[in-house]
């Protein structure tokens, strides 16, 4: 596919691979391409032998949008954090949008870190592998897209359901 308004990639999907890989994800990357959307999901576009992290990270600066899929397991993961600081630098410097699904969590959890993002938070922080600075990044990006009007799935179903 090519190349659309100067960007690599018109949608980088965030996500925790054991969370969502199989079926959100998954199926979310599959519409794009079949919509002919130049997408970027990891596990299809890193290439054997290429560096993890700065592939990652460049993906995201290189895209239009980026869509992260918050799951239970989400801030469990500091590189899926990692990744969330990245789409919010890109998005107050350079003009990229955020589209944030909220999957199996809703976003008050994202937003003000209660229940298991809480929990995520806390235990990052008991490891002692990350500086209060880091730390102080990966709240501050959950808290700022978190108020992002986004994707609620779980009210979504209950509204549907109720018709």
């Amino acid at each position: 596919m090519e190349k659309s308004s100067g960007y690599d990639y018109e949608v980088f999907l965030s996500f925790r691979g054991p969370d969502t890989r199989l079926d959100i994800a998954d199926y979310l990357y599959v519409s794009m391409i079949d919509a002919g959307i130049r997408a970027y999901k990891d596990d299809e576009e890193l290439r054997t032998g290429e560096e993890i992290g700065g592939q990652l990270l460049q993906a995201i600066q290189h895209s239009k949008i980026s869509i992260p899929i918050f799951s239970k397991g989400y801030a469990d993961s500091p590189w899926c954090l990692r990744q969330l600081v990245k789409m919010v630098e890109s998005k107050n410097t350079g003009g990229q949008k955020i589209m944030p699904i909220f999957y199996n969590v809703t976003p008050s959890e994202v937003k003000h870190q209660n229940e298991h993002y809480g929990n995520a938070i806390v235990s990052h922080l008991n490891k002692k592998r990350f500086n209060d600075e880091t730390i102080n990044n990966w709240k501050a990006a959950l808290k700022e897209v978190g108020e992002l009007k986004g994707w609620d799935l779980h009210s979504m179903l209950n509204s549907w359901q109720r018709i």
